[in-house]
């Protein structure tokens, strides 16, 4: 929290009291007394957003809620942030963190009032300029007198040419102080910055056998299409080279003994014209 104090002096005569302004010297015998009278209260809460982009060292930048980015350097170590109740210095922050600082201000109107007051009996008076009295320590202590000043004698008020030697007078002094106190309170508070969500491979239950493999991989057989089959059309079934050779040869099986029948046939034939003939 910050305090700054501004004060404007300015003095002020009573018009119900006897005020006396003077110069005081060293050794001056004044009773002071002072008060202070606040007025009203009023706040004014500031806030500001942003998203970390890059931490180094102690300077940060951010990203503020308006898109434009802003450098900040030399965080103080002290600095703290509040993420998901913890506190968090400089160096824990990290790129995507959201943070929101909130700035209260508070002003309060405030007026002090000094009153000085010395009484003492009149050695020396020159009006309408200064008056001597000598204090009850004994001392003797020069006074200006301002204009239209008046002195309390037994309760009567003179000016400064109905006071004489020898009377004992008392003059006050009223000074009106006002003065403005400003208080700040600011407080950084942050969301972490989001996660990532990574694919978490499964582990095997406990007491489970895993298979390992051994050697090199082979090739699977690719399924053969018959010629004149449609592709995908029926059941698709592997056939191996084995296969595909004993059918070639009982194709050509069949292929010789049809040659042979029509052969036979043939023969008999020709033997049947020749013997007609």
């Amino acid at each position: 929290m910050k305090i700054f104090v501004w004060k404007r002096v300015c003095s002020m005569l009573a018009t119900v009291t006897v005020c006396f302004s003077f110069a005081l010297g060293l050794g001056a015998q004044v009773e002071t007394r002072t008060s202070t009278a606040e007025g009203k209260t009023t706040y004014v809460t500031n806030v500001a957003r942003g998203e970390v982009v890059t931490v180094s060292g102690n300077d940060l930048i951010v990203k503020m809620a308006d898109g434009s980015m802003r450098n900040i350097e030399d965080v103080p170590e002290s600095a703290r942030v509040t993420v998901d109740g913890k506190q968090l210095g400089i160096h824990d922050l990290h790129p995507g963190m959201k943070l929101q600082r909130t700035i209260t201000t508070a002003t309060t109107p405030m007026t002090i009032t000094t009153v000085q007051t010395v009484r003492g009996k009149v050695w020396h008076i020159n009006p309408p300029l200064s008056i001597i009295l000598t204090l009850e320590d004994g001392q003797n202590q020069q006074f200006k007198i301002p204009k239209d000043q008046k002195f309390n004698v037994n309760g009567e008020m003179l000016d400064a040419f109905g006071v004489r030697k020898g009377m004992m007078v008392t003059a006050t002094k009223i000074v009106e102080e006002p003065a403005v106190v400003v208080t700040q309170e600011k407080t950084v508070t942050g969301q972490a910055a989001p996660k990532v969500a990574t694919e978490v491979q499964p582990t095997p239950p406990p007491d489970v056998p895993i298979l390992i493999a051994e050697g090199k991989p082979e090739p699977v057989p690719t399924a053969t299409t018959e010629p004149g089959a449609t592709p995908g059309a029926g059941t698709e079934s592997a056939v191996t080279p084995e296969a595909a050779s004993h059918f070639s040869t009982m194709w050509l099986i069949v292929l010789l003994a049809l040659l042979v029948l029509a052969g036979a046939i043939g023969w008999n034939v020709v033997k049947k014209n020749r013997a007609h003939s």
